[in-house]
């Protein structure tokens, strides 16, 4: 018997209504279900792509080449992008906050690590921050001598990160990493980044700046920590103690969820990132420094602030991890408030959409913060600004939700301006 076009339609459309994804409701608990997939997705993207990261360094260390250098900072690129957009799942979970430091501390003293050009001088306050451990097998501690003769992941981790107990002494993580593989940006804030030569990856002869060994050690023990601590927090939101502090309580989560969306939105970016830079014009500020990558990382933290909103993720297989989101929930209990955030949430990715297209354009990041760059300050400022006023709309929304806990983080170049040159 022949249906009828009614009839077939009908039919079809029941298929797919039984087939479809389910639709839920946008409780506390749907929403903390989505938060906790989305960072399980996006730290398991940031370890494959470091994963990638570490198979381009052990080209690079087997055959050193324009090629092989080229292809491992093309690597670190590509591994910034999922894990900038994670930085929106810290400051409200401890877990993440407490390992954080190990992956994305800056900014460094890289004179702790390599050779440095004579203009770098001698810190003040770090004893450390000329100490070059790839040149110096033993080196004396609190009266103590210490054994650098092996550059492992464990000396590396255990002994020289944040060593005398200064955090400028960053010794491991992706910045460690990209000053091994760009070397310093000498160009202040002229064009330019960093200009690190294969060669200080060759052995034999043909090295240049001594070492080669030990460096080429250092970068692979490096790189190789990085892809165990992702590992560690890839695991901590797949099925560990991350995802089930958030599932036990959806409506802690959702302080978690407000704090950390806030806090980076506010102090973090716009604050300590992003507006302090510009208020002391130094390219020491820029985040992502050797390499000028530093409009990417911020473009992906606004991106990331906006992804925990909206409930997805855009994964770099092109997959999207999605469901009920703050957003949803938001707007139940405030519709202005939902349609205002969202619309100044676009806002700044636009903001820093801008500033990411102009540094593309030829006018890196630390070129903007020269001083008497207009054009430069307006870009870096339009994002700061934009940024402030979506956290105002993140508080309109703590309240909105009556949301407990909320704590969203400061920051002197925004709140007290004054401070910062005293």
């Amino acid at each position: 018997m022949r249906l009828s076009l009614f009839a077939t339609l009908t039919t079809t459309a029941l298929t797919a209504t039984l087939f479809a994804a389910p639709v839920f409701a946008a409780t506390p608990e749907a929403v903390a279900q989505t938060y906790v997939d989305m960072a399980a997705a996006g730290y398991g993207d940031s370890l494959t792509t470091a994963q990638a990261l570490q198979k381009a360094v052990a080209a690079l260390i087997a055959s050193p080449s324009d090629v092989t250098l080229a292809a491992a900072k093309t690597a670190w690129l590509a591994a910034r992008v999922p894990y900038q957009q994670t930085e929106a799942f810290r400051f409200g979970n401890s877990i993440v906050d407490d390992w954080e430091g190990k992956v994305n501390a800056w900014p460094l003293d890289e004179g702790l690590i390599d050779y440095v050009d004579a203009s770098y001088g001698q810190s003040d306050e770090n004893p450390l921050s000329s100490l070059n451990i790839i040149a110096t097998p033993k080196f004396t501690l609190s009266g103590a001598e210490i054994d650098a003769s092996a550059l492992t992941s464990d000396f590396i981790s255990g002994t020289l990160h944040e060593v005398d107990g200064i955090e400028a002494n960053v010794a491991s993580g992706y910045h460690a990493i990209e000053f091994l593989l760009w070397g310093q940006d000498l160009n202040g804030t002229g064009p330019g980044a960093g200009a690190r030569a294969a060669s200080d990856y060759a052995q034999g002869a043909a090295c240049t700046n001594g070492n080669c060994d030990r460096r080429a050690a250092y970068l692979q023990a490096a790189t190789d920590l990085l892809v165990s601590d992702l590992g560690y927090m890839a695991d901590q939101w797949t099925s560990g103690e991350a995802r089930e502090t958030i599932l036990k309580d959806p409506n802690a989560a959702l302080s978690a969820i407000l704090t950390g969306m806030g806090s980076l939105s506010y102090g973090e970016l716009a604050g300590e990132r992003m507006r302090l830079g510009v208020m002391l014009n130094d390219p020491e500020e820029e985040h992502d420094c050797f390499s000028d990558n530093t409009h990417n990382s911020h473009y992906y933290d606004g991106l990331g602030i906006r992804n925990v909103y909206t409930g997805s993720y855009t994964r770099v297989d092109g997959s999207v991890i999605s469901g009920p989101s703050m957003s949803d929930l938001v707007a139940s209990a405030d519709a202005a408030v939902d349609a205002q955030l969202r619309g100044e949430l676009d806002a700044s990715v636009a903001a820093l959409a801008a500033v990411k297209t102009a540094a593309e354009g030829g006018m890196a990041y630390d070129q903007m913060l020269a001083p008497g760059n207009a054009k430069g300050e307006a870009l870096i400022m339009g994002a700061v600004d934009a940024l402030v006023t979506q956290t105002a709309s993140i508080n309109r929304a703590v309240t909105a939700l009556g949301a407990a806990g909320v704590a969203i983080e400061g920051s002197d170049s925004l709140d007290n301006p004054g401070a910062v040159f005293q």
